[in-house]
């Protein structure tokens, strides 16, 4: 479980392609003295398994789920990427509960300033809409952020100059692809209402 602050931009050191998969390994300015083999890890958003480290790098096996469905698949050596450690009871939630377990794969469809900040709007995948709601959140490539103007598949996310700073959003562009997930409270309660005879909510926009 994470928070969807991002707490370090680190740069991919390597992609070996293996069977079934693949293993990245990173470079982060995160205290490795704090990171355990078999710790969780969110990478850009998706929650991976530490299988080692060392000389201020981690690795992490990518099963070909994971690749399918995000967009780790699609990075390469000296891109930069979102890391976040794995939520502990003491910790604050600044941003709001992020599984790490992405619904797929959003597209940047504009990037426009707003003074010092940049409104970003985005088109969900097929069949999240419905899971948006306006002034809800939403976490993009792993960063809790609050979605409005929901229109069809579209919404939009505003961006301080610090999140612009500190996270890959900093540097992306329309057409750019983000690993996409919808808050999972508003699934549990899609699915409890379910089995209690309701109606899931309308995907007529999805």
């Amino acid at each position: 479980m994470y928070t969807g602050i991002i707490e370090d931009l680190g740069t991919i050191a390597n992609v070996k392609r293996v069977p079934q998969g693949a293993v990245m390994t990173v470079k982060t300015a995160l205290p490795l003295s704090k990171i355990h083999i078999g710790d969780s890890i969110c990478f850009n958003g998706v929650c991976v398994t530490v299988v080692a480290k060392g000389r201020g790098k981690i690795s992490a096996d990518l099963s070909a789920e994971t690749l399918r469905r995000s967009t780790l698949g699609t990075l390469k050596a000296g891109d930069r990427i979102n890391l976040e450690r794995c939520l502990t009871m003491d910790k604050l939630l600044s941003g709001h509960l992020v599984a790490g377990h992405v619904d797929g794969v959003a597209r940047i469809v504009a990037v426009k300033p707003e003074g010092s900040s940049r409104l970003f709007t985005f088109e969900a995948p097929a069949g999240e809409v419905r899971y948006l709601v306006e002034k809800g959140s939403v976490a993009l490539d792993g960063i809790s952020l609050t979605c409005f103007a929901i229109k069809g598949r579209q919404f939009s996310v505003a961006l301080i100059p610090h999140t612009l700073k500190v996270t890959t959003l900093g540097t992306r562009k329309a057409g750019d692809r983000v690993n996409f997930e919808s808050d999972m409270l508003v699934k549990y309660v899609e699915k409890m209402l379910a089995e209690r005879g309701f109606a899931p909510l309308a995907s007529a926009q999805a």
